[in-house]
């Protein structure tokens, strides 16, 4: 028997590898799927199984297509009504992969049809779950995501997935591993952990939401509280994962390399929003007018899905040169499907031909340190609620705007005089002054290094208690 991990660190996602005897089960698998074909022949094994162990609503899997190239049935739990062919399992019902079997454990909760798949190793051994979002490491599924789909309410949804923890996951021994969906990063949860796999005894021990003497009463109120608004592409995503989506081979034969000419005109004809997915460096050394960059090297796909709003948004591309075809894919992971096409050689060959560029005005933290203190400036930290609380800057002219509502929320951007902008490493402050500069706005000064570089200077620091639910948020992007 071999079980492996995929984890992507940008999802902050795992699908699972799961091979006995020649048979393969593949547990909620990425867009991509080439990697299992791949894997799969390296074992000379069959894919027997693809195991959803829910509609995902952070990004698009891999089901369809992994289906539609091995014949292997989709496999959902008790309630699940995607529009394609799949087999929907019983609360309980048994699936032989070679010398070990695979129960499904319906555990609603997190959504309705969400359930866990217990492994039974080749002594009928209780040997691991994958959980989904049932339960995290550190936590549990948030459950506001399915109300409208379940019509219930955030606290309902709550009630029914302590009961799932109860009767369906607690009471399986201590040894067990806990195989999530996902880790620390993902808006799925609030107080992931950074760890990917651990053992059912240690969480009984040390999540809060399984504390053995909880009430269904605690357990809703805890929770449901401090749940930030989920990303508006979420339901979009669930919508891709009900009813099907394009193969990603196919999105990756429709974008073109264009053109420092033709990349301009098809700009301006299509519409199309201008994503740069270079560093933060590169993008502040020069950028084309009106570009918003989210970089490759951050947080990306999550980020996308919070700031651009539609996932139907025409995009072009500006990439580091070798990657035109990782930041296509990794846009369509969470449904953004509609890329035109990229700029062949990439911004260099948009500087040698002397079209127009920007750039973004940045100090060091020091020089922001020695400004704080011999001038009157203004600063905007666009780190989320829990690092601020942690930790921020002590001074008068200082604004809390968190880069996730930064399109709800543009007026708290001074539009008069200039000022600093920072956050935790650099990443988001870049991402957050593109926008600001798309929208007309150029009087922002970023700080490199952000608060993590902040810290060591002479600035002044205040520290604040933070929340249980903060610790997963301190996120250097």
């Amino acid at each position: 028997m071999k079980i492996e991990q995929i984890y992507t660190g940008c999802l902050a996602q795992g699908a699972y590898y799961i091979e006995s005897n020649g048979e393969v089960a593949i547990i909620d698998p990425l867009r991509e799927v080439q990697p299992y074909l791949d894997r799969a022949a390296k074992d000379n094994a069959t894919i027997k199984y693809i195991f959803e162990t829910h509609f995902h609503a952070d990004f698009v899997s891999g089901h369809v297509t992994l289906a539609d190239k091995t014949n292997a049935p989709i496999v959902y739990g008790p309630n699940a009504n995607p529009t394609f062919k799949a087999h929907i399992a019983t609360d309980g019902e048994v699936f032989k992969l070679g010398n070990i079997t695979i129960t499904a454990l319906h555990t609603p909760g997190h959504t309705m049809e969400s359930t866990t798949y217990l492994l039974k190793d080749e002594n009928s051994k209780d040997h691991a779950i994958f959980s989904g979002d049932t339960l995290f490491l550190g936590d549990v599924g948030r459950p506001d995501l399915a109300q409208k789909a379940a019509n219930l309410t955030q606290e309902q949804l709550a009630a029914t997935l302590y009961q799932s923890l109860r009767t369906k996951i607690m009471t399986l021994a201590d040894d067990v591993i806990v195989y999530p969906a996902h880790g620390a990063g993902s808006a799925c949860g609030k107080n992931l952990s950074k760890e990917t796999v651990g053992t059912l005894g240690d969480q009984k021990q040390t999540n809060y939401a399984l504390r053995a003497d909880m009430t269904e009463a605690e357990f809703v109120k805890e929770v449901t509280d401090g749940l930030l608004p989920p990303p508006a592409y979420f339901p979009l995503n669930v919508k891709l994962n009900k009813e099907g989506y394009e193969n990603v081979e196919t999105i990756i034969d429709n974008n073109k390399a264009l053109t420092p000419r033709e990349f301009q005109v098809l700009a301006e004809e299509s519409g199309a929003l201008i994503l740069d997915v270079r560093s933060a460096a590169d993008f502040a050394a020069g950028h084309i007018p009106g570009a918003i960059f989210i970089g490759l090297d951050g947080q990306f796909a999550p980020w996308v899905g919070a700031l651009i709003t539609d996932i139907k948004q025409a995009i072009m591309l500006i990439t580091p040169e070798g990657r035109e075809e990782e930041a296509i894919i990794r846009l369509s992971r969470v449904g953004y499907d509609n890329t035109l096409g990229y700029l062949k050689g990439g911004f260099n060959s948009w500087k040698a031909e002397g079209f127009e560029y920007d750039t973004v005005q940045q100090v060091t933290a020091q020089e922001l340190a020695d400004k704080l203190a011999t001038e009157d400036i203004k600063v905007v930290d666009v780190r989320k609620p829990g690092e601020y609380n942690s930790a921020h800057l002590e001074y008068k002219n200082l604004t809390h705007s968190p880069l996730d509502f930064i399109n709800d929320n543009i007026a708290d951007f001074p539009t008069t005089g200039k000022f600093y902008i920072h956050c935790a490493g650099g990443y988001r402050s870049l991402i957050a002054s593109s926008i600001l500069k798309a929208r007309g706005y150029h009087n922002m000064i970023d700080v490199i290094g952000g608060f993590g570089a902040i810290k060591n200077t002479s600035a002044p620091i205040i520290e604040a208690t933070c929340s249980s639910t903060c610790s997963s948020t301190a996120k250097a992007n």
